[in-house]
């Protein structure tokens, strides 16, 4: 048994927030109350009991886009060192992207990602490719990768450009009630990936990718889901007008769900200039008007979700020049200390919104029994010290492609209980 005693508890499923404790047992939680009783004679040597005092226990993070890279790549990451560091960043559920190698468009490399996935002490969810070898032209047996196990469907790094596969997708997605997610930028208005097409890239003497790129297929995949009736998900939204459309896409009926990253809640493009390669990403940092519409977008319910969208690559890798190095940082380990100290802690979001955006509105969305704190509901939770003041670094993941390093952050995890297993726990405690 693990009892969580006098801690803050905030539970986004029902909206309540209030101090309390938690018994856990058989990996379910038995009992939520206040002063909880404990027969210190009936406690045995493998009961847990964690002192909650100035503690938050929220629902456990639920991150529906990130990059373990496996297979194909893994001396960047693979699945044990990717579910580590989502075990201590707070994470009890991460959706993984296909772009794998093989990429996830066949049968084998799903099972293969879902059998290793169970071994690591989290849940580790697999979304299956839209296209086959994600060419953008013919697309995958949806239904039999559902069967299979898919939790849904994406060609995330490369964006799908046949406006009719595109409809057929969606049309497929929404018989078999599966979400789809989509990498919104368009190859034809960007020059050099990973940097916006703005002052700093003049400054840098580099075209960019500007927000047009991003803007045209949010639009369009935003009427599409409207009239097709399918679940999609805006991944890594970065722009103040497509945080706009897809606002109007909600109020039309369309079920679109939009996702943003910690750094681009975070940095702007002025970040490149700093940190270089390490602020390289696709779509990539944009102005502060950007900035400042992607937070009023959190704060109005426009922007659904925040995802990492962690995705490592090797020293040598980001050590390229601007214009070669691969896009992308890493973020489960510094994802909710991010939030908390730039979202949180200013007054933009309380607790509990965020914790919708980290863990309900998440598994709302892949069609979770999860993130809510409930008897006889599985004991997936975070425990953190929202004003414990701690340093971005020594990070579990097998990369460290993030301009965070060095970082005082806010919001330390103590404590992780994926299906009522502790599966991090913070050296301090």
């Amino acid at each position: 048994m693990i009892w969580i005693k006098n801690a803050h508890l905030v539970d986004p499923g029902s909206g309540l927030e209030r101090d309390g404790d938690i018994c856990i047992k058989d990996g379910k939680i038995v009992s939520i109350g206040e002063s909880l009783s404990i027969n210190r004679d009936s406690v045995s040597k493998e009961d847990v009991v964690i002192d909650g005092t100035g503690l938050v226990a929220a629902p456990g993070l639920i991150d529906v886009h990130v990059h373990f890279r496996d297979p194909g790549f893994t001396y960047k990451e693979d699945i044990y060192t990717g579910a580590r560091a989502a075990a201590k960043g707070g994470f009890t559920t991460v959706v993984c992207m296909a772009n794998t190698k093989p990429p996830v468009d066949n049968e084998e490399t799903l099972q293969y990602i879902i059998e290793e996935g169970k071994k690591t002490g989290i849940h580790v969810l697999q979304a299956a490719a839209v296209s086959k070898g994600l060419q953008g032209k013919e697309l995958t047996d949806m239904a039999l990768l559902k069967a299979k196990g898919a939790a849904g469907f994406t060609d995330d790094g490369i964006p799908l450009l046949d406006e009719a596969l595109v409809k057929e997708a969606m049309e497929r997605a929404a018989e078999l009630d599966l979400p789809l997610s989509f990498h919104e930028e368009v190859p034809a208005f960007i020059k050099n990936n990973g940097i916006n097409h703005g002052k700093v890239s003049e400054q840098l003497g580099i075209y960019g990718s500007p927000a047009l790129a991003e803007d045209s297929l949010v639009a369009r995949d935003c009427m599409i889901a409207l009239h097709t009736g399918a679940t999609i998900d805006i991944q890594h939204i970065s722009s103040a007008a497509s945080v706009k459309m897809v606002k109007l896409a909600k109020e039309l009926g369309a079920d679109v769900y939009a996702e943003v990253t910690p750094h681009h809640f975070t940095l702007t493009e002025e970040a490149v200039l700093k940190y270089g390669t390490l602020a390289k990403m696709n779509p990539p940092l944009r102005t502060e008007k950007d900035r400042q519409a992607i937070i009023q977008g959190l704060k109005d319910g426009s922007i659904d979700i925040i995802a990492t969208d962690h995705a490592p690559h090797s020293k040598e890798e980001k050590e390229r020049p601007l214009t070669e190095a691969p896009s992308g940082i890493t973020g489960l380990e510094t994802a909710l200390g991010l939030a908390v100290t730039n979202l949180v802690r200013p007054g933009h979001l309380t607790m509990m919104e965020l914790m919708e955006k980290m863990s309900l509105n998440p598994a709302r969305l892949y069609r979770l029994d999860s993130g809510f704190i409930k008897e006889g509901a599985a004991a997936d939770l975070v425990i953190f010290d929202p004003n414990e003041e701690w340093i971005a670094g020594e990070y579990a993941s097998k990369s460290s492609n993030t301009p965070f390093t060095g970082e005082k952050l806010f919001g330390k995890v103590k404590y992780t209980i994926c299906s009522g297993q502790i599966v991090y726990q913070d050296e301090k405690d």
